[in-house]
């Protein structure tokens, strides 16, 4: 609160470390989120000897990684944390009980790193052309809450992950998180009438 007024933050990013979390999810043919879609321009998964049980550990394990990604201080790690070379300090993974995981994103690190500063760049870029409009987009859906309850928002806070997805649409991807299709964020009504839900929940 300041000044007894209700408090809204709402933080927006293409964060490299979801981009590369999600890049791997796609190569090692992860399902989960079975809700979220793909990544564009990310190659299929390939073509391994895995058996079921292997794959559902390395399933397991992602989703903690995936966790822990997007809301780390909501899924803090039961025991420490170390880095994966070769992903320049974007993975950190509990040092043990991540070993299937650790062994299998070895030898995607150039590519999803690769991947992840594209897209985190192409998000900044195009961040950069329309300053202003994020904040407005957002105080636009909060104003239109407030006018159809009849009150205030309530204060929250928002996470707000711009990804290159293959469908538009927009999917809670922690507690307080979202993913947003790249192509939705930019079109600014559609995006206006996307976000409205996710405010009315929080607000």
């Amino acid at each position: 609160m300041t000044g007894g007024q209700p408090e809204w933050v709402i933080r927006e990013d293409a964060a490299q470390s979801v981009l590369v979390a999600l890049y791997l999810r796609q190569v090692l043919g992860i399902r989960s989120p079975e809700e979220l879609p793909a990544l564009r321009r990310v190659p299929p998964p390939m073509i391994t000897s895995d058996t079921d049980a292997a794959h559902a550990q390395l399933e397991r394990e992602w989703r903690g990684f995936w966790a822990m990604t997007v809301e780390p201080q909501a899924h803090p790690s039961p025991v420490p944390l170390e880095l994966v070379d070769g992903f320049g300090g974007l993975i950190a993974l509990p040092v043990d009980g991540a070993d299937t995981l650790r062994r299998a994103v070895t030898a995607h690190a150039d590519d999803a790193l690769d991947f992840a500063r594209l897209a985190h760049d192409r998000y900044a870029r195009e961040s950069a052309a329309r300053p202003g409009v994020s904040y407005r987009a957002y105080a636009s859906a909060i104003a239109a809450h407030e006018r159809s309850v009849g009150r205030r928002a309530h204060s929250f806070e928002l996470n707000v992950q711009v990804l290159p997805l293959t469908q538009r649409g927009v999917w809670w991807i922690g507690s307080l998180t979202v993913a947003v299709t790249d192509g939705l964020r930019s079109d600014v009504v559609a995006f206006d009438t996307a976000i409205h839900p996710i405010i009315a929940e929080l607000a």
